[in-house]
């Protein structure tokens, strides 16, 4: 039933973006009549987009390479973070932009999100699309939806506190400082109206220690979502936990084994492949995400019993296929140190340091601990990765804070020591 449904959606989108997307007609030039596609079967033979592609057009024009209609067509302007090299302009039209609501309707739902709820979207508002969207669909929900930009953490705990926001939008990082911010000012935030913390725009919602602390912190539910400014809003966990479902009606996925990269089986290591349906403007086919997850398929039983029938990331999304980490051999995700570190309350904020000794790569972890005994993570990284991780306590506040994307991984490797 949903393959028959997106298979309709891919065709109308390949009907309506070919001629006119140059950067698509020119990559799908070899393969006979795209359009007449009869299969997703069919996809595996067409060939990836990469973002590099789509980055160094915008390096030579100033736009995207895949946008489809000239730019008088478009209405809102976003980008990417840049984390990962030169930052992507993302351009939307009207109806794109409606096809990101139709989408985000679904997140809202799963979190309960309903009109008369106070929801603030704690972020900068730069230009990034994720908290853009997400304030779009609340304020359409019929919420009270509060902005955060350009605000420090204190003021917005007591902007939440004064309109008794129900709802706390921000990445897993973010939610958990303005915890730990309050606990300094003496501000309790499980008696505050928090009901709800949606975290989106890093890996931790689906991360159990992650998850618990945030729901401990705000007395709170949990729910996790996925999305990419290149890619839309393409997956939601729920208020169970445990990983998150990819909104199969808006987006084809197909996962690439990491050992072997061909399909990958159920509960194998994979990076997330995305195809968007509907996002006429500024279409992804075959995109691939760098996102490394382990998908998972209900069984046709739990799908009669009324389990969801879209594709589940056991975990969310584990890392990226360029940010895994090999150590003395041992493949590491950051979600995984998180995992370790987070399961401490007493461990506020932590960074990863990756250098090389004697020939020999060295993990080392600093960490703000209330108690001063950074030994006993120590032996869980012995424990639960099974090497030696030299773990040093630090001066509580020493280290970095995160609004958007925590980046707590430092790889010195290859580095001389005049570039250290």
């Amino acid at each position: 039933m949903i393959d028959a449904l997106k298979l309709e959606r891919l065709q109308a989108l390949l009907r309506e973006i070919l001629p006119h997307n140059a950067f698509y007609a020119a990559k799908l030039a070899r393969l006979h009549a795209a359009t007449a596609i009869d299969s997703l079967d069919e996809l595996t033979e067409w060939p990836f987009t990469f973002k590099e592609e789509l980055v160094a057009g915008a390096a030579q024009t100033g736009l995207p390479a895949n946008l489809t209609w000239p730019t008088a067509r478009y209405a809102r302007y976003h980008q990417t973070s840049g984390s990962h090299g030169r930052p992507l302009p993302v351009f939307d039209t009207a109806e794109d932009w409606e096809w990101w609501m139709e989408c985000w309707r679904e997140v809202l739902d799963r979190a309960g999100v309903v009109a008369g709820d106070r929801v603030l979207v704690a972020s900068s508002f730069g230009p990034y699309a994720g908290f853009w969207s997400g304030f779009d669909a609340t304020l359409r929900r019929g919420a009270l939806t509060i902005p955060g930009g350009g605000m420090s953490s204190l003021s917005r705990l007591h902007l939440a506190r004064t309109l008794q926001a129900t709802v706390l939008v921000a990445t897993p990082s973010y939610a958990l400082h303005m915890a730990e911010v309050a606990r300094e000012e003496k501000i309790d935030t499980t008696q505050m109206a928090v009901r709800l913390v949606i975290v989106a725009g890093e890996p931790g919602g689906s991360v159990p220690a992650t998850r618990a602390r945030i729901a401990e912190a705000w007395g709170a539910d949990v729910l996790d979502h996925c999305g990419a400014t290149e890619v839309g809003p393409w997956g939601s966990g729920d208020l169970r936990g445990g990983g998150v479902d990819v909104l199969e009606p808006w987006f084809h996925p197909e996962f690439l084994s990491l050992e072997t990269g061909a399909a990958a089986a159920p509960g194998e290591l994979a990076e997330l492949v995305l195809t968007t349906l509907g996002r006429v403007g500024a279409p992804v086919i075959r995109y691939r995400t760098g996102d490394v997850v382990r998908p998972t398929w209900a069984s046709d039983a739990d799908v009669a019993a009324g389990a969801c029938p879209w594709v589940r990331l056991a975990g969310g999304i584990l890392g990226r296929s360029d940010d895994m980490l090999v150590v003395r051999g041992v493949n590491v995700f950051p979600g995984a140190i998180d995992d370790i570190v987070r399961s401490f309350p007493e461990v506020v904020e932590y960074r990863v340091t990756l250098s090389t000794r004697e020939s020999l790569d060295e993990l080392a972890v600093e960490i703000e601990d209330r108690l001063g005994a950074p030994e006993r993570v120590a032996a869980e990284f012995r424990v639960r990765l099974g090497m030696r991780v030299d773990v040093t306590a630090v001066p509580a506040g020493s280290l970095p804070r995160f609004e958007g994307k925590g980046r707590r991984i430092v790889d010195l490797r290859g580095r001389s020591e005049g570039d250290a």
